[in-house]
């Protein structure tokens, strides 16, 4: 792999226009942008790697130029989700002091939506407070979490998942462009992999670029996706009772193989369909309910084992 670092940084756009898709989004963004001064506070909503934050750098580039660094916040609101992240750094930031030739100071605020409410209705006072020399970027995997106050403030903009043949054609570029040897086959599994998410797709690329050529095989490889079988097998250990046989085998798979738990649960998700399983509803609640503890920060394997030991209790 003759380049260094990630390319995903590397082949980062720096302009509205050079964004993957998002047409409308992006038209509308540069009508808006061409008069700072009247730009509105923003609201971006989408599911993960369709170009939020990419969009929201680029306007800083684009309107704040040579001050952008210096007048730009970035803050992943799910780091820090509570009052003190608003009070300490978003209101200390957001104060008027000695500005240059620039139009405003702008904070952008990723996944936002994570942020509690108490933490939102302080980051509205300030977005009122400082509507003269502040402008706002929040970025949101879900828009109904953001509270009703601070979505009025906001030009809301829902960006889409981006077409199969457009990622293909930004993976082929950045192939073309790294001396990369990529089939069209092994393209298609990294965008059936990444499904529509170009952050990931990009990163799965440079992964399997390690390996050698971009084949299928060499996707497959990369991803993890040769153990998915072994999921399968995990499933029928655990429907048979065999739970700490079960178990083993789902931890070899985590921790030797490098499959993470969501995609875990995921191909069991597939396996279970694939089964034709009498008791398939109760299954799939069971894996909705464990995929659901750990997003909100429940102990990963606890909860893997716990739903291994609930799916051999189905058979009694």
């Amino acid at each position: 792999m003759p380049a260094t670092g990630m390319w995903v940084e590397k082949y980062r756009p720096q302009k509205l226009s050079d964004i993957v898709n998002q047409t409308e989004i992006i038209g509308s963004l540069e009508s808006l942008i061409k008069d700072p001064t009247d730009m509105p506070h923003l609201l971006f909503s989408g599911s993960a790697g369709v170009g939020k934050t990419t969009a929201a750098m680029c306007i800083s580039n684009q309107i704040l130029g040579e001050y952008a660094k210096e007048y730009t916040l970035e803050l992943n609101a799910s780091d820090e989700r509570g009052i003190g992240m608003v009070r300490e750094k978003v209101k200390k930031f957001s104060r008027f002091a000695g500005m240059a030739d620039a139009p405003f100071k702008l904070i952008i605020l990723d996944e936002a939506d994570e942020m509690t409410n108490d933490a939102q209705t302080a980051l509205r006072r300030i977005i009122e407070d400082t509507a003269q020399y502040c402008r706002f970027i929040l970025i949101a995997n879900n828009i109904s979490k953001i509270i009703e106050p601070i979505q009025s403030r906001c030009a809301a903009f829902k960006f889409t998942t981006i077409p199969e043949e457009d990622v293909i054609n930004r993976l082929a570029e950045i192939a073309k462009k790294e001396k990369l040897k990529a089939d069209k086959k092994g393209l298609q599994a990294i965008c059936e992999y990444s499904e529509g998410d170009m952050r990931h797709a990009i990163n799965l690329l440079q992964a399997t670029a390690s390996i050698g050529d971009v084949t299928e095989e060499h996707v497959k490889a990369s991803a993890g996706l040769t153990k998915t079988t072994d999921v399968d097998v995990v499933l029928k250990m655990a429907l048979s009772g065999k739970i700490t046989d079960a178990r083993e085998k789902m931890i070899e798979l985590i921790k030797v193989y490098g499959m993470s738990e969501s995609d875990f649960l995921k191909y069991l998700n597939s396996a279970v369909f694939k089964s034709k399983h009498a008791k398939l509803s109760q299954i799939l609640e069971s894996i909705a309910k464990y995929d659901y503890r750990i997003l909100v920060g429940a102990n990963p394997e606890i909860q893997l084992s716990a739903l291994l030991a609930e799916l051999g209790s189905l058979e009694e």
